[in-house]
């Protein structure tokens, strides 16, 4: 069963930004507790206080006996409001039970038995999937988690909810059956052998000579001969320049 946290809160009449600023400047936390059919009432808590408490990760599905000005009620967390940047607690919400409360909490899934699993000492890893599950619970029992045993599995083979056994009195939020962890092979990496890289150019990657280099210098040649005159030819005469014309 969890542990119930002892937690000691003022009640305040103001609400609003500008008096839960006034608040977390001396050092506390403004909240809230509602629910079992009565009003909802606004609290302080002391921020040294609550701090160990959300710190340890449960503290969403641990119950509380919060005493607000001398008169204790028995609650649980349902909602934490972090400061973006710093990541401090500034608000903090509390659910009121009644008797015979029933409830719904998250509840961490932890495995064991590793190191007897067949398929693990083969080589395969365990893959966890679910890392909580989420209960149907008396207020007054609230599991701390829910136990797997991997001892018996092989590579390929899974455990869903349906394998497991929950306490007494406990039920599944869902109606699907999860998928809690499987046992999978590991992959095996391959290797790529490069080819060696010879040292000698290959004949078809020889150089090939530049076309227009040496071929279009021919046919320059050939056109520089054909534009000179022959030995002994007469030059053409220039073209007359034409007279000028009479004003």
């Amino acid at each position: 069963m969890s542990k119930i946290v002892q937690l000691k809160a003022v009640a305040r009449g103001r609400a609003g930004k500008g008096a839960s600023r006034a608040i977390r400047r001396e050092g506390l936390v403004p909240g809230v507790v509602y629910g079992d059919k009565r009003e909802a009432q606004i609290v302080t808590l002391n921020y040294r206080e609550l701090e160990p408490h959300v710190q340890t990760g449960r503290f969403m599905s641990t119950l509380v006996d919060l005493e607000v000005d001398g008169q204790t009620v028995r609650a649980i967390p349902r909602d934490i409001q972090f400061e973006p940047v710093r990541d401090f607690i500034v608000h903090v919400d509390f659910l009121r039970l009644g008797k015979a409360s029933r409830i719904a909490v998250d509840i961490p899934v932890h495995f064991k038995g590793q190191e007897a699993s067949p398929g693990i000492k083969l080589g395969g890893s365990l893959n966890i999937v679910s890392h909580s599950l989420s209960l149907y619970c008396s207020a007054d029992f609230i599991p701390d988690e829910v136990m797997v045993d991997v001892a018996g599995m092989q590579i390929g083979q899974s455990i869903h909810v349906s394998n497991i056994k929950l306490p007494e009195g406990v039920s599944l939020v869902s109606r699907d059956d999860l998928t809690l962890c499987t046992i999978s092979a590991q992959a095996k990496e391959e290797v790529v052998e490069e080819a060696p890289v010879s040292a000698e150019v290959p004949a078809t990657a020889q150089k090939a000579p530049v076309a227009g280099a040496a071929g279009a210098a021919a046919p320059a040649a050939a056109g520089a001969k054909a534009a000179a005159p022959a030995k002994g030819a007469t030059p053409a005469a220039a073209a007359p320049a034409p007279a000028p014309k009479k004003k």
